[in-house]
């Protein structure tokens, strides 16, 4: 009903998941980057969780996950855990296809099939992965069994990767005594929080942007009222802002404020919530006030006892200082899902879905991998790479491992890089001596800007070019003259080159290219602030 009023071309904000609608915050980055980490060598066989609250995007993350997941790994999803442990069983053969005919009923006939199968597809170099979603709805004989079939083991390798996705009520199921063993053989945990303030105007902003909208509708105090009233959950995000889009239209107004959020979270959200809070929130209020005054006076007024004698403790020797880079190092090595998980991380900084082009895809780093995102696998120093100020991938190396870690930030000596999901701070001296210069770096452009530009070509990627360099020149945005590469512009490229320490041969190539792309204050940059 809204679509014609906002210039949208479809809902912006169906429930329904859709990849182009995907928005991936630095939490949900981060929590991808584990998973894919924990199919990878990282989880080394026992279980990865991911938890988070109703509605933050664990299902999302989820389909992310199997989009992205190496070419020789196999998956059984349970998305009803609500079975018993030889139900789940039976599901976990059925997902991988197994013929378990005559066998049903019996647990140890399903498990004999299922570790068959597992050292079969351990000599063919093949990876077997088990997701179970809303896990925390497993009963405990159920998360025993769980346990129970990463006991599939060769001497040397776990022959079945295990993640379990749920609500926070699985924390608190795993903190029980009688699971003790499980919780002990969780190697990767992490828990998905709601966007915050800014990203939850980023969420809107993207989503509105996809739909077809090129002015944003809600005011600034709109966005703020949204954000407070969902308290930053995805879903909520979704409900309010459409039931907002609604009411704006009704009003035929352009502009959605802060009244008219407010009238359609009071309309969407549970209605015990809204009454409790306007019920009793004033008293609830009053007591808080009264409690704290209480408090106060009491701990003004407690005895105070007589300070206790001091007691000498012997001075320990001072510990060595270990190398920060240590547990980086040994990390490397993990294949093809932690050089995935690192490329997820990059095309998420340039908000790149999945219905653009898959990351086994974009791994490839093709020229252009898709009309306006082009890729570049180059050599530089960390010089080079603080002046381009952009967050690519570094090319690691120790010990005869590999890897790839997604530089973040670049400040004095100070270097931050992710690596298999987790944040390390380097000295450059230490950053040096696991990396040799190699990199991988992406960019967006105009999709009419060719490749290679030189003296004597014309058209829209010349104009292109020149609005670049004027842009280092401080000229901003305008008409810089003919679109044709003269004399005179292949001397600016050459300048560029000098100050990029490029080639200084006055042709537009794809380092060039990479340093103009580099000039535009849109896209991700480096964190300055690195401590």
């Amino acid at each position: 009903m809204y679509l014609e009023q906002y210039g949208l071309k479809e809902s912006p904000f169906s429930i329904t998941p859709d990849p182009r609608y995907v928005f991936l915050s630095e939490r949900h980055r981060d929590a991808l980057a584990h998973l894919l980490y924990g199919i990878g060598k990282g989880g080394s066989g026992g279980f990865v969780q991911l938890t988070g609250e109703v509605g933050t995007g664990k299902t999302t993350l989820c389909r992310l996950l199997l989009e992205q997941l190496p070419e020789n790994t196999r998956v059984a999803l349970v998305l009803n855990p609500k079975v018993s442990p030889v139900e789940l069983v039976e599901t976990v053969c059925e997902e991988l296809k197994l013929d378990i005919e005559g066998k049903r009923g019996s647990l140890k006939a399903l498990v004999d099939t299922l570790n068959t199968f597992l050292l079969d597809a351990y000599a063919q170099g093949l990876r077997v992965v088990l997701i179970v979603d809303e896990a925390q709805n497993l009963s405990v004989e159920s998360l025993e069994q769980v346990r129970l079939l990463t006991n599939l083991e060769t001497p040397t390798q776990k022959l079945l990767q295990i993640i379990l996705l749920g609500q926070p009520e699985l924390r608190t199921l795993l903190e029980r005594q009688d699971l003790r063993q499980l919780a002990q053989r969780i190697t990767a945990r992490y828990h998905l929080m709601p966007l915050d303030a800014d990203e939850c105007e980023a969420y809107v902003r993207h989503r509105m942007a996809v739909a077809g909208s090129r002015k944003l509708p809600f005011t600034r105090l709109g966005l703020r009222a949204l954000y407070q009233r969902s308290g930053g959950v995805p879903r909520l995000i979704n409900i309010i802002a459409d039931r907002s889009l609604m009411a704006g239209f009704a009003r035929e107004t352009d502009a959605i404020g802060e009244r008219l959020v407010d009238l359609a979270a009071d309309e969407t959200l549970p209605g015990h919530a809204r009454y409790y809070v306007r019920r009793y929130g004033r008293w609830a209020a009053l007591g808080i006030a009264v409690a704290s005054a209480s408090a106060a006076a009491w701990w003004a007024n407690r005895p105070v006892p007589a300070p206790a004698p001091p007691v000498l403790a012997p001075v320990a020797p001072a510990a060595t200082q270990a190398d920060p880079s240590e547990e980086l190092v040994a990390k490397l090595g993990g294949g093809a899902a932690t050089d995935l998980a690192a490329w997820t991380q990059l095309l998420s900084r340039w908000q790149v879905s999945s219905s653009e082009v898959s990351v086994a895809e974009a791994a490839r780093c093709q020229p252009q991998i898709f009309p306006g995102f082009d890729c570049l696998r180059g050599r530089a120093t960390l010089e080079q790479l603080a002046r381009f100020d952009r967050p690519l991938l570094l090319e690691l190396e120790a010990g005869g491992k590999h890897g790839l870690a997604l530089l973040r930030g670049i400040s004095g000596d100070k270097v931050q890089l992710d690596f298999a999901g987790t944040s390390h701070t380097l000295d450059r001296s230490a950053v040096t001596r696991l990396w040799q210069g190699g990199f991988y770096a992406t960019w967006r452009l105009p999709a009419d800007v060719p490749g290679r530009l030189k003296q004597g070509d014309a058209g829209a990627g010349v104009a292109w070019v020149k609005g670049q360099l004027a842009r280092l020149d401080g000229h901003g945005e305008g008409n810089f003259g003919p679109a044709y590469f003269d004399a005179a512009l292949e001397e600016r490229v050459r300048k560029l080159q000098v100050a990029y320490g490029l080639t200084a041969d006055g042709i537009v190539g794809p380092e060039t290219l990479f340093a103009l792309a580099a000039l535009s204050p849109e896209g991700p940059h480096l964190a300055r602030n690195v401590e």
